[in-house]
Formats: C-alpha cells, structure tokens, sequence
C-alpha cells in the first residue's frame, strides 16, 4: 500500500471485492497518517529536486517525475516512495558488511553472499553464538535511527532450509 497500490491492484492480490480493497487501504492511512505525509512529501521533494536521496545521501533520479504521461508519472512517484526506504536499507546492510571483527578475531565463519536485504553466512557450529552477537550488533548500529530496527536470525544445512 505504501508504494500506491491500487484499490483494484490490492483486490485482485488479496482476492476480495474492490470495495473491501479500498476501504482497507483508507483505514490503514488513517491509522498510519505519518506515511501519508511521508509519501506527500517524498513526492513533492522529488518533483522540485528531480531526484530523491537515501539517508546516507545517495540520489536516485527521477526524470519523468513531471511527465505529462500519468503512467510514466505515477511510475517515477512510487520510486520517489521506495528509493529512499530500500536504498537506505542497503546503505544500512553495506556498512554492516564492511565491518572486520570476524576476520579480527580469526574466525573461521565467513559471509559468502548478500541477498537483497540478507546476508549469508558459512558459519562453524562452535562459532554460531558469536556470529550472531555480532551480526545482530552490526546491523542494528549501522545507522542511527530513532525507530527499532528488527535484524531475523535464521540457521540452517543451507539457504533454503535457513529460510
């Protein structure tokens, strides 16, 4: 809903009538009004600048955010709402990648893959307890943030079964 989904986009999604589709999307704006003026002002800043910026100042630019075209536009406004939120998520994941203290303490865990907003680790089972103090540690100090920030450990033989 955050990213403009339609009434009709979220009905045919969730299977219900439009108009059930519709009333669920006003009453989560009325609960949620911040997200309103997060999404207005987004558009706005976007529409002015021509771009949007990650917390960390990284810039995605949006040229057809004034188009004539409502398609091409409606299109550069859901990524005038979304660019800032993924992107400072993975400004978020980088930093906590770039840090050292595994190969510090010479573990013998490593990370082998990041996943959109996942990290994947080959982790050594006696080392376990300790990777995931520090992942946890890592990820939620990446940035300074004054809302919680939920960091999910999952373990398993491999990715799929970790899920």
């Amino acid at each position: 809903i955050i990213y403009g989904m339609s009434a009709f986009g979220l009905a045919v999604r969730l299977k219900i009538s439009r108009s059930e589709a519709s009333q669920i999307i006003k009453n989560y704006f009325k609960e949620y009004i911040g997200i309103q003026n997060y999404i207005d002002s987004q558009i706005d800043f976007a529409k002015d600048k021509g771009y949007v910026e990650t917390m960390l100042g990284r810039r995605r630019y949006l040229r057809d955010i004034n188009s004539g075209n409502s398609v091409v536009r409606n299109f550069a406004e859901r990524n005038a709402i979304n660019a800032p939120i993924q992107g400072s998520s993975a400004d978020m994941i980088k930093i906590a990648m770039i840090d050292k203290e595994m190969t510090a303490r010479n573990m013998k865990s490593k990370m082998i893959l990041q996943v959109h907003d996942e990290l994947v680790f080959d982790v050594c089972k006696d080392e376990l307890d300790v990777i995931q103090e520090i992942v946890r540690d890592k990820m939620l100090n990446a940035l300074p943030l004054s809302i919680p920030i939920e960091v999910n450990l999952n373990t398993g033989e491999n990715w799929l079964e970790a899920h």
